[in-house]
């Protein structure tokens, strides 16, 4: 794994999949079980996005849009439609919901697909654990991408996977819908002009890329600075200073935060392990040493984490490195939509 697609480990379309929508005007679908992340994808036809509290953009085909929970949205055939909301959300996938026809992993033959009908694909992604938290607090609530680009390939694959009512249909969708999702992020970070994360940008250096790659895919290692820059090709000096320049923190103080979201989705997913396990899995043979830096971190301690379930923010570790040119994390602040051209 690499910092990017460590991020995407607990967010599958599972189960929560809304399906393919053909709808015949006027209509207009309210989501309002507000999930984290939702992501909409037009086959055909167009409809408005109507987010709450931001200005409303055409959503044509072949053009995708995320939009950040949890306020509730709305996709409507025109601004001030005449349709009464149907509402919807992560568990609208049934025909009984009444206003329009959904298709739920099956091929609606006798659904209406003649002029002026927009054929919708939904996936509401909920998000479990702090790892994947990391990647909200990267995007804006209201992502757009345009047609073409790198998606097009995934919206091909959903056209063709839409229309054949074929054993596994479902779990096609639900796989080609991540792969929407994944490739509409990363075309957002890339974008020109663009501000990604410092992690993200920091992936395309030859040495901060590797040294990356190196503590994500081995967080338990007993990395030292010295060990980092032995298999990343460099000093010791190189590596602390482009790494600090490019992510805006130590390798170490980097690695430390890393290794607390790590075991702060342990801590909720493994009930029966102890917090000394949970600590040797991430990287401490004394359980006293990871219980301090995770309440350093965290606010609290393991044991509280673990009781109450309450998601605390990281504490800062110190004020932050910005030399010149640095790259630092970006969290925007609420925004109009963000359109990403290919």
């Amino acid at each position: 794994m690499d910092a990017f697609g460590d991020l995407f480990r607990g967010m599958r379309a599972q189960g929560s999949l809304f399906g393919s929508s053909t709808l015949s005007p006027p209509w207009a679908l309210h989501f309002v079980d507000g999930p984290p992340l939702t992501l909409c994808t037009v086959l055909g036809g167009a409809g408005w996005i109507v987010p709450e509290h931001r200005p409303p953009e055409q959503l044509r085909a072949g053009e995708t849009v995320i939009v950040r929970g949890p306020a509730p949205f709305t996709f409507v055939d025109e601004v001030g439609t005449r349709a009464e909301p149907v509402a919807c959300g992560e568990f609208c996938a049934t025909p009984e919901q009444g206003g329009t026809r959904h298709r739920l992993g099956w091929n609606d033959t006798s659904c209406d697909s003649g002029d002026g009908a927009t054929t919708l694909i939904v996936g509401a992604y909920p998000v479990r654990g702090e790892i994947s938290r990391r990647l909200l607090d990267a995007l804006p609530v209201v992502l757009r991408v345009a047609s073409g680009g790198g998606a097009v390939p995934v919206l091909d694959h959903l056209a063709a996977t839409v229309a054949a009512d074929t054993p596994g249909q479902q779990v096609v969708l639900d796989r080609l819908l991540d792969w929407l999702l994944v490739c509409a992020v990363r075309e957002y970070f890339d974008r020109p002009g663009g501000e990604p994360p410092a992690w993200y940008a920091a992936q395309r250096d030859p040495v901060v890329g590797d040294a990356l790659r190196l503590l994500h895919a081995e967080p338990a290692a007993p990395w030292t600075v010295a060990a980092l820059a032995d298999r990343t090709g460099v000093s010791r000096s190189t590596l602390a200073k482009r790494f600090a320049d490019l992510v805006g923190e130590p390798p170490l103080t980097y690695l430390t935060r890393w290794r607390m979201t790590l075991a702060a989705d342990l801590l909720a997913e493994r009930e029966a392990a102890t917090v000394a396990e949970i600590a040797r899995i991430v990287g401490y043979t004394d359980a006293f040493a990871f219980s301090a830096a995770f309440k350093r971190i965290r606010g609290v301690s393991p044991s509280e984490f673990r009781r109450t379930g309450t998601v605390v923010p990281e504490r800062p570790t110190g004020p932050p490195l910005r030399p010149p040119g640095a790259v630092l994390p970006v969290i925007p602040a609420p925004s109009p939509v963000v359109r990403v051209r290919s």
